[in-house]
């Protein structure tokens, strides 16, 4: 299978007294392919990691994964070390930590102002037993959201093109209540983080159909958010879809305590309409059912996005 190569140009110019030389060097940049996030997601969605209960041994493996991703690819450890353990989880069921990095802007002021791209890692163990199956996997919920995060970090970590820094944000305990997301919301507004907007990233592994968009965007009519992302992708990378209106899907993932503490956009990323996908909470969601083609595409098609919103001199992300 074909890797898909990114291609940057990067002009240098040297100056040496009045001669002023001029090169361009092409570099290629691999981002993602169906193998490697296949890779990653069927990790996360093994069994020996029992679904990752929030406080279990089984998801710090899974944290420690996603360490270990951000050390070998230049991600920085956003706090002291990547793990923050959540100041809002109950004791007796453990400990909990989203794990936290940074890539930071390569602009002397717009590194300044910060992007989160956020996925949650959690999951709910297990589920009503079918045969002799009792794990719920979570390859959809959210594995995939997870290995999206992931990949744009190995990205971003290796060429480091924002300008804008880029916080790459894993959530524990978003099955338990947004648990993870609001303590690291409300630990960064303490800390004046400068926040241009929130881009989260969940249930994105099986590709809708019948749709003219390759994704919908969680409170669609808030903000300019998916018109900056259609022209930085150069074509409908999200739309709208009633069904996240009639659930209110903008309240129920990790983007709304960044809304409620920010009041920036903040925003969910989804490909699951209630159509395409019958293992939600259940033991079918497996690894194997996910599709890497559409996986791989998705993720390699918001590179330029993220790095347009990133590296505009300009904040043009805005509540309407």
């Amino acid at each position: 299978m074909k890797k898909i190569l990114y291609f940057i140009g990067l002009i240098l110019v040297v100056g040496c007294g009045s001669n002023t030389q001029t090169s361009k060097e092409i570099i290629s940049k691999e981002i993602a392919s169906p193998k490697s996030v296949d890779k990653i997601v069927s990790f996360l969605a093994s069994d020996e990691l029992k679904g990752r209960v929030s406080g279990t041994e089984g998801i710090g493996v899974a944290a420690n994964y996603i360490e270990n991703i951000f050390k070998s690819n230049g991600v920085k450890p956003y706090f002291v070390t990547y793990k923050d353990t959540l100041s809002n989880f109950k004791e007796d069921l453990g400990v909990a930590y989203n794990v936290v990095g940074v890539v930071e802007g390569n602009d002397p002021k717009l590194k300044n102002e910060f992007i989160i791209l956020g996925a949650h890692y959690d999951h709910i163990g297990n589920a009503k037993i079918k045969g002799e199956d009792e794990i719920a996997n979570g390859a959809n919920d959210n594995a995939s959201g997870t290995a999206t995060v992931l990949e744009l970090a190995r990205y971003f970590g290796k060429a480091k093109t924002n300008k804008r820094s880029i916080i790459f944000a894993l959530f524990s305990a978003e099955e338990m209540g947004l648990l993870g997301s609001t303590h690291l919301a409300e630990k960064l507004k303490a800390s004046n983080l400068n926040l241009y907007t929130m881009l989260n990233f969940e249930m994105v592994g099986i590709p809708m159909k019948d749709k003219d968009y390759l994704t919908y965007v969680t409170g669609y009519e808030l903000s300019n958010l998916a018109a900056i992302s259609n022209k930085y992708a150069n074509e409908k990378i999200t739309g709208f879809l009633p069904k996240a209106g009639e659930f209110k899907l903008f309240m129920r993932s990790d983007n709304h305590p960044f809304h409620k503490m920010f009041n920036v956009p903040s925003q969910t990323f989804s490909t699951f309409d209630f159509t395409n996908f019958d293992h939600y909470h259940q033991v079918g969601d497996e690894s194997q059912l996910m599709n890497y083609e559409h996986m791989a595409s998705l993720i390699n098609k918001f590179v330029p996005v993220v790095e347009g919103i990133s590296n505009s001199n300009t904040k043009e992300v805005n509540y309407k």
